[in-house]
Parts: structure tokens; C-alpha cells; sequence
């Protein structure tokens, strides 16, 4: 029998199926990756999670989780959907629970966009209130963002990494993204090469993808390339732009600079461990790939032993 979602309850009565902040009426299944167990207590029965109703809370009364899945949107997108809450009112509630650690107070699990134009409005906030552990919210953050817009490359890298910095396991993250092992590791990885607070100042960037911030983290790496960043995005005519164009904007200006011969400057790759392992260049036709052996002695040698596998690895993920 196919488990029931942990947030089918609150969908919107079919009349308010346009609901302003993208929320489906549709349900979603369980990602595939949510292991048994304590975690599968968050598909209990659809009964028992109705009768819990529906409640008006005031928005003063309820706080962020310790780790929030979105990055916070540009200002005019917001300001569109809260005028749309001010004109239609709330169409589909929010998702809190009990604090854990302040009596009389709550946490929310999603709907934050929705509380902040409520909030704005000066109106009561619609709230389903269920008593979630840690890994249920996570999980109820991941099945909302299944039924709505998806985060975008960068919101899920970050989210992914402060979750595994918060203690949590690998499991529940993945059940909350809806991802394997392999892409998980992707995702941390990507997160813990780019600095936090430079993430932040761009923002969700939902049209740039993996590849582009991989190589954004890159050509961060050289010296003096993540201040001039952070010099740039502090300015006001950046500061204002989409967070894709600021993407773009600090890309370009950090990108490596052509010396006299027309040659392109080396970058540096990371890894994990903050081992600089190797240089590398790429222009239209080759990819140079230049191993440092004080920094990591014998890889190099472990590399090519190792390549006639990498590429048959790579064949084979082409078919």
C-alpha cells in the first residue's frame, strides 16, 4: 500500500487551487530515499492528522526553525505576493509546531513567505499545528517543496549543508530532497566550497545552475577573489539587481584574466579537506588539468591508474 503524505490535509478546497504562493492541490508521494522507522512516522494516517484542525495564531507567536530551506526572495517578488494576500487573503495555511523550547510559542515548518505577507497585512495567521520531531519537519519541508516551485541549484546545496551541520543524518536529508547518496554529496560539497555569506548576498540565482557555481567556487579560490566580491555585491546598483544578474555580475569579475599571450590563467581546485590538489585551464577544445604533487603526493599517479575506469564510468552514464 502507497504511504500517505504527510501534508495531504492541508491542501487548498478546489476553488482556491491558484493559491498565490504556488502551493498544488495535488498530492506527492514519499521520496523514495525515506528510510523505515522513526522517520516513517511521518506518513501516520491521514484520520489522525484531519482532526487536528486548523487554528488563527497570532504571527508574533511563531519563530524560524534552527535551519530554513529558501533563501530570501527580491524584494518586488515579494511585495507581489503579499499585495495578493492583502487582496485575496490567505488560501492555503502554514505549518508549525509546538517550540520545542519556549512554552506558549511556536516553530514554523513551512509557509514562511506566507507568514511574512500576513504578518505584514496585520492579520491572524491560518496554521495547522502538528507535533513534529526534528526529522518530521525536515521531511515536511521537503514534501512542501514537491508540491510547489523547486528550490533552486544553490537553496538546496546550502540547505543541504547546514542540515548536515545541524546534526542531522544523512538519511533524513535525503529523504527531504529527494536525493541519493551520490548527489547529496554533490550538494554539501558544493555549499562548503563557496563562502556562506557570499551565497547570501547573490541569492537563489534559480536560473544558474550546478556547473556555474561549481566554477564560481573556482575562481573564488584565487587570492583576493572573494573580497572583490563581496566589495561588489555591497554596492547599491548590484545590491539591486535580480540574483541572477548579481550572479553574473560577480562572475565576470572574478573571472580569470587573459595575460598578454592570450593565454588563459590557471584555476584552482579544492578539495573537501581544503587540500589544493590541482590547477586547471579550459578553452573551447581542451581541458588542461595540472596536478600539484607537494600538495597531494602520488595522486597524481593514483589518477591515471584510475582513468581507464573514470571513463568507462562515463561512457556508460552517456548511454
Amino acid at each position: 500500500m502507497a504511504r500517505k503524505h504527510l501534508l495531504s490535509d492541508l491542501k487548498a478546497p478546489a476553488s482556491s487551487a491558484t493559491e498565490v504562493d504556488g502551493a498544488r492541490a495535488a498530492d506527492f508521494p514519499t521520496p523514495q530515499y525515506a528510510p523505515r522507522g522513526a522517520i516513517g512516522a511521518v506518513s501516520r494516517s491521514i484520520e489522525a492528522l484531519k482532526s487536528q484542525g486548523l487554528s488563527e495564531l497570532d504571527p508574533e507567536l511563531i519563530d524560524a526553525p534552527s535551519v530554513t530551506d529558501r533563501l530570501d526572495e527580491d524584494g518586488a517578488q515579494f511585495e507581489e505576493f503579499a499585495r495578493n494576500i492583502r487582496e485575496n487573503g490567505q488560501q492555503v495555511p502554514i505549518l508549525v509546531r509546538p517550540h520545542p523550547t519556549v512554552e506558549g510559542r511556536y516553530q514554523i515548518a513551512y509557509g514562511r513567505r506566507r507568514l511574512r505577507a500576513v504578518k505584514a497585512a496585520g492579520l491572524k495567521v491560518k496554521a495547522a499545528i502538528r507535533n513534529l520531531t526534528d526529522d518530521e519537519l525536515v521531511l515536511a519541508q521537503g514534501q512542501e517543496n514537491s508540491a510547489r516551485q523547486d528550490l533552486s541549484f544553490i537553496e538546496r546545496a546550502l540547505y543541504a549543508a547546514q542540515l548536515e551541520a545541524s546534526g542531522y543524518q544523512r538519511p533524513v536529508i535525503m529523504a527531504a530532497l529527494a536525493v541519493d547518496k551520490s548527489n547529496l554529496s554533490r550538494l554539501i560539497q558544493a555549499a562548503t566550497q563557496l563562502p556562506d555569506d557570499i551565497i547570501r548576498l547573490i541569492g537563489a540565482a534559480p536560473k544558474t545552475g550546478r556547473d556555474r557555481w561549481y566554477e564560481l567556487s573556482s575562481r573564488l579560490a584565487v587570492g583576493g577573489a572573494a573580497e572583490k566580491a563581496r566589495a561588489l555585491l555591497s554596492t547599491s546598483d548590484v545590491g539591486s539587481l535580480g540574483s541572477d544578474e548579481r550572479f553574473v555580475r560577480v562572475f565576470d569579475a572574478v573571472a580569470p584574466k587573459k595575460p598578454k599571450n592570450g593565454k588563459v590563467q590557471a584555476d584552482v581546485w579544492q578539495a573537501d579537506d581544503g587540500v589544493k590538489v590541482a590547477n586547471f585551464r579550459q578553452d573551447r577544445r581542451t581541458l588542461t588539468l595540472m596536478i600539484d604533487k607537494k600538495a597531494a603526493p602520488e595522486f597524481g599517479e593514483y589518477l591515471m591508474s584510475a582513468l581507464p575506469e573514470i571513463y568507462a564510468s562515463f561512457k556508460k552514464s552517456k548511454q
